[in-house]
């Protein structure tokens, strides 16, 4: 899978957990380069406090286009150290 924005891909990898139909990347997967700091939090009942990222790409940015469990709920271990994308990243195979 890979995770693209304003042309350039962002994570890879063949290794992403799929939960809620969004696919969560291996931090170790995600160019961090691309990341910016935020300070956006947002709380889902299973799944616990999630923390944001935004994208800066040659210029633009996109804030708040990954999240991130720090310390997901047991019912949500398996996304713990993954991170997924939305507000026009493309994710694919």
């Amino acid at each position: 899978m890979k995770a693209i924005w304003n042309g350039q891909v962002i994570a890879e990898s063949d290794d992403t957990v799929v939960v809620e139909g969004n696919q969560y990347f291996p931090l170790s997967s995600v160019k961090a380069d691309f990341l910016t700091p935020s300070e956006t939090h947002s709380v889902c009942p299973w799944k616990g406090t999630a923390s944001y990222y935004g994208l800066s790409v040659d210029g633009k940015s996109n804030p708040d286009a990954a999240w991130y469990y720090p310390q997901p709920k047991d019912a949500a271990k398996q996304i713990k150290d993954h991170v997924a994308f939305w507000k026009g990243v493309e994710v694919r195979a």
